[in-house]
This record gives C-alpha cells, sequence and structure tokens, in this order.
C-alpha cells in the first residue's frame, strides 16, 4: 500500500464526515492483513472477527477485561432441562436497514453457522435445534448437558433474516472454494458500525449507527472508522509516525520502543490469547514436497521429538520477537482453563540427541520439506519460519520456506493440502476443549476442522467429545489433563511462543489491550 494512497483515502473519508449527536471523531487505522470476508459465519479468523465485530453483535462477547458480558443477550441459563439453555434477547434493537432484531433471527444464525460452509460450525456441534419461544426468547437445546455452551457464542454474529432471505446470502459463503457472494463485501448488522464502503485489502470505511441500541452505554466517540491494511511493517510504523493513522494494532516489535517515544504516541501492551505452533502431515504414506519416497518422516514420533529439540524457541524470542513472546511447549496460555505450567515448559535444544532420533528413525541423512507459512498474519510470521528452517537445518531437516498471504494459507490448510505448516490459535472460550476440539479432534463434518496433522486417536476423541457434557468440574479436569498428557507425549505439535499484545496510537486515545486482540471500537474514548 502506497502512501499516497493511504492519504487519499484519509482526505475522502475526511471530507464525507457526518454530524451526529455524539462527538464528531473519525478514526484511522491499521494492520497487516484485512478481514478475509464480511460474511460472518464463513471464517473463523482473528482479523475477519475484528472487522465483523464493529458491524455485527453477538448474543455475548468478552468485553475489555475479557469477562463474559451481554450484547443481544440480557440473561442466560440453563432451564429446568439441563439439555436446554435459555437466552432472553434485547428487545427494541434493530439492523442498519431498520429492521427489528428479534429471536427468527437468532434461530437463523445459528442454524446458518451450522452449514457445512461454515467455518463457525465447530462451536455448536453440540447444538441439536434452536427453538424460538417467542419474539425475545431462545431455547438452544443440545446432545447433552453443556456448560460452555455461552463461552463459545462470543464471535457468533448475529444475521437479518430478511436480509439474508432477500440476498440469496442464507447459506454462508464456501470460502475454501474462492465463492463470492452477496454477503462478502456488504452487511447489515445490529453493530456499533455501518459498512459505507467496502474494497477488500484495500480500504473500509464505517461509520457509526447512530440509532445502535449501546449509545448511552458505551463512549461510541467515533463517528466514521477508515481501515486501510498495509502489508509491510516499515510502512505501517511510518503512517502512525507522519499521523496518517491514529492507531495500529500489531506495531513491529523492532519499532516499539520508537514508537513508544516518538512524541504523541503511545504503546500500551499485555498479553496474548494466542499460541504460535508448527503443524506436520503424520498421515500420508508420503509427504508431497519430501525427497523421501515411499515413507513418511513426519509420521514417525522420534523426528517430530528430534525437529522439536531443535528448535531454538528462546533465540526465536531474543532475536525475532524483540522479548515480546513467551516460549510455549502447548497450545493454551496460562489463562486457558486446562493450562497446565509443567506440560509448557519448552525441551531443552539438543542437536546430537536430535539427529541421534533422526538416525534411529531411518533419516540418518536428514530430509527434505516444505514449510508453508504467512507473511501477513501474525507478529513476524516469516521471520519465525526463516528461523525454524536455519534451526532444523542443523541436525539435516532440509526446509524450503514457501512465505505467502494468509488468504491462500488459511485457504489450503483446512484442505489438508499441506506436509508442513505455521499456524496461530487463540481460545475465546478460555477453555481447552476449543484447542481439543479444533486442532486434535479427528478430521470429520463435526470435529477437527484445522486439524490438517492428520493425527486421530479413538479414545481422545471420546474424551473430547466427554467434555462438552461433562458437569463434575473435578472429573473434567482430569479428562483435559489426559487429553494434554496424551498429545503432548505423541508431539503431534511444535508449539512455539504464546504472542504478547501490543497497541500502538496516538496518545490522546483511551484504550487499553484485550487479549483477544478484539479491538471493540464503541469502547474507545479520547482524553479531554
Amino acid at each position: 500500500m502506497k502512501m499516497t494512497r493511504l492519504a487519499a483515502a484519509i482526505a475522502l473519508a475526511s471530507s464525507a464526515l457526518i454530524a451526529t449527536t455524539a462527538s464528531a471523531e473519525t478514526f484511522r487505522w491499521s494492520s497487516a492483513g484485512d478481514g478475509l470476508t464480511l460474511d460472518p459465519h464463513a471464517q473463523n479468523e482473528g482479523p475477519t472477527h475484528n472487522m465483523n465485530h464493529q458491524i455485527f453483535d453477538t448474543l455475548v462477547y468478552r468485553d475489555q477485561e475479557m469477562k463474559l458480558a451481554e450484547r443481544l443477550a440480557t440473561e442466560w441459563y440453563v432451564t429446568d432441562d439441563p439439555t436446554v439453555w435459555e437466552f432472553k434477547l434485547r428487545q427494541g434493537v434493530k439492523y442498519h436497514n431498520g429492521n427489528p432484531f428479534n429471536a427468527d433471527d437468532v434461530v437463523f444464525s445459528i442454524m446458518r453457522a451450522k452449514h457445512e460452509n461454515a467455518d463457525m460450525k465447530g462451536l455448536l456441534t453440540s447444538v441439536v435445534e434452536a427453538i424460538k419461544v417467542d419474539d425475545y426468547t431462545v431455547h438452544l437445546r443440545t446432545d447433552g448437558p453443556n456448560p460452555l455452551l455461552p463461552n463459545n457464542l462470543t464471535n457468533l454474529f448475529m444475521m437479518d433474516k430478511e436480509w439474508a432471505e432477500e440476498h440469496n446470502v442464507t447459506v454462508p459463503q464456501n470460502y475454501s472454494t474462492g465463492e463470492e457472494t452477496f454477503a462478502v463485501r456488504n452487511a447489515n448488522g445490529t453493530g456499533p458500525f455501518r459498512v459505507v464502503h467496502r474494497e477488500p485489502d484495500i480500504r473500509t470505511e464505517l461509520v457509526r449507527n447512530d440509532e445502535y441500541w449501546g449509545i448511552g452505554q458505551y463512549p461510541m466517540e467515533i463517528s466514521r472508522i477508515i481501515y486501510t491494511p498495509i502489508a509491510s511493517t516499515a510502512t505501517r510504523a511510518a503512517a502512525l509516525l507522519s499521523g496518517e493513522i491514529d492507531f495500529l494494532l500489531d506495531p513491529p516489535v523492532q519499532d516499539l520502543e520508537r514508537l513508544n517515544n516518538a512524541p504523541g504516541l503511545t504503546v500500551r501492551s499485555g498479553p496474548e490469547n494466542r499460541t504460535i505452533f508448527l503443524g506436520m502431515q503424520q498421515s500420508w504414506p508420503e509427504l508431497k514436497t519430501s525427497d523421501v519416497k515411499g515413507a513418511n518422516p513426519f509420521a514417525d514420533v522420534r523426528v517430530r521429538e528430534a525437529m522439536n529439540i531443535a528448535i531454538n524457541r528462546d533465540a526465536i524470542n531474543r532475536v525475532v520477537m524483540r522479548g515480546q513472546s513467551v516460549s510455549a511447549g502447548m497450545i493454551a496460555p496460562p489463562f486457558v482453563d486446562g493450562y497446565d505450567a509443567q506440560l509448557d515448559e519448552v525441551p531443552a535444544v539438543d542437536l546430537d540427541r536430535a539427529k541421534a532420533l533422526l538416525a534411529e528413525a531411518g533419516y540418518a541423512d536428514g530430509f527434505s520439506v516444505t514449510l508453508h507459512c504467512t507473511n501477513d498474519r501474525y507478529i513476524n510470521d516469516e521471520a519465525i519460519c526463516q528461523a525454524v528452517t536455519g534451526m532444523l537445518g542443523q541436525i539435516g531437516v532440509r526446509v524450503r520456506l514457501d512465505a505467502r498471504t494468509r488468504s491462500i494459507h488459511f485457504a489450503e490448510l483446512p484442505r489438508g493440502e499441506l506436509d508442513f505448516y505455521l499456524l496461530g490459535w487463540g481460545v475465546p472460550p478460555l477453555d481447552s476443549h476449543y484447542v481439543f476440539h479444533y486442532l486434535y479432534e479427528t478430521k470429520s463434518d463435526v470435529g477437527g476442522a484445522w486439524n490438517a496433522t492428520g493425527y486421530s486417536n479413538p479414545h481422545i476423541d471420546a474424551l473430547i467429545q466427554g467434555l462438552t457434557s461433562e458437569t463434575d468440574l473435578e472429573k473434567r479436569s482430569g479428562m483435559m489433563s489426559e487429553i494434554w498428557n496424551e498429545v503432548h507425549e505423541q508431539v503431534v505439535y511444535l508449539p512455539l511462543h504464546h504472542q504478547m499484545l501490543n497497541w500502538a496510537m496516538k496518545d490522546n486515545i483511551e484504550f487499553p489491550v484485550q487479549s483477544e486482540n478484539t479491538p471493540y471500537f464503541m469502547h474507545l474514548k479520547y482524553k479531554k
């Protein structure tokens, strides 16, 4: 993105600034990558949710302190039937086109998000049906007691049933096939901002919804939002330093000190709910990109362990991440239920032992493989992969790096087309079941949506499925511990680190970081 184009976009937005009953502030922000789609159920992915949270509402959400809070639902509780949750809906809410929000929209949205095209369906596998009780009461019936159901709804957006029918988008976009629908570039939500212009990967403009139910409840000080994705780290930092943007979601770690010390700017930090890791395809008889024929090196746990102890996570933290990460041994940060500090300890680097393990597995001369990596999704993602490539080369694993944009990476990865790949994972429900269900459960129509490793263990599957209905907390904790210990022993993935979170902004803005890295701009305030 050239800076001239960014300046032109900002100038255009400023000239169109509208007068409203609240503060009239145009807010300009940037990050490395745009949301993949405006279809709220097509992709379960952070930047996509970040955009859609401005436009749509969920029933419940994680507030700035990560507490489960009201949004379109004002009450929720288990009924006398332990398999039925009741949600009381907020009354008087309207969509951006004026249509009223009611129970019909909730039933429609829940069932739409369960469609096979929807990446959100993994959050609703226990939901058997959504039932309208009256205009402002909905029952969600599950296939057994599910104490975690509300936790799974924090990124489940409510769509207007009538609008979806009018525009032939009752079925979610099939993102993996590149399908284009009206809902990909257009949206009609109940959220604090509405879309007035959308050019994917170029510019998105939102204006404040002055009929929003939350006016008076939230600051709502922004009247217009201009979002411009900028892939180049240097250009993003320059845009903030020059004043062309007000807020940077993902400031480059190498520029944090410079940004924090610059006049008129500040950097706010905190732990992020995200772990970065590597996945390996373990079930194929032969890898697609390896020089080993007739065998799959990743199918041998000794090879996976060799790679695990060859990666110097502390060096990645120090050199690549500039101290903005915490080395990880498991794919869950400390504030997630089921976290085990002992399993999160990283293995000591031991190149001699790693080479010996490869030799025992029959790969004394090593092997080649391609590592697929994003270059515009996670903090220094391509640099992380470059570092890993060098580290694995020390034990004879010859890695070819293929770094590409996240839109390509996230289309190919769920289809199971990659031998070796980088991925990051957040845990919105703050419960280990979310990690297990998506990353470790056998890939099927109901689970394992992001398990591209081929790992499949019927005993582990049964434990994962049992977690959704187990209400005895002590027993449930034991089940999570059993799962974590088993997958840790099998070295299913290679965890690298838990990301730290930094937001850089003008110093007249009051906006503390939120650990899911979700900027709810309705909360943003300006210093008076």
